[in-house]
């Protein structure tokens, strides 16, 4: 029995968190920090072209900005509270963020 239901791509807000976490938990457990850069690329990558036609280049550029600004301040913030709560914090921040200003429209 063949199926028509589309598949429809995830809500970017889920594919930038999972870029943060996935990121971080590659660099971690490979002890490879480029492989962690490359899932981090590759997820910020994704979310920028589905940014870019469903919000124009402003907002697809803001978005990825707050994305590398994110990554950014998990190094400060892990110094805190740790390094796994600063990467669920801003992951969390960054999803929110990303469906309050392109996914929910």
């Amino acid at each position: 029995m063949s199926s028509s239901a589309a598949v429809t791509d995830p809500p970017t807000a889920a594919v930038a968190a999972a870029g943060l976490v996935g990121g971080y938990a590659t660099a971690r457990y490979t002890g490879r920090r480029e492989l962690g850069g490359v899932v981090l690329a590759a997820a910020g990558a994704w979310c920028a072209s589905r940014w870019y036609p469903a919000s124009g280049p402003v907002v697809a550029g803001a978005l990825l900005a707050e994305y590398v600004l994110a990554f950014g301040a998990s190094h400060p913030l892990a110094k805190k509270i740790g390094a796994w709560p600063a990467v669920f914090t801003v992951a969390a921040a960054t999803a929110a963020i990303a469906y309050a200003v392109s996914d929910r429209t």
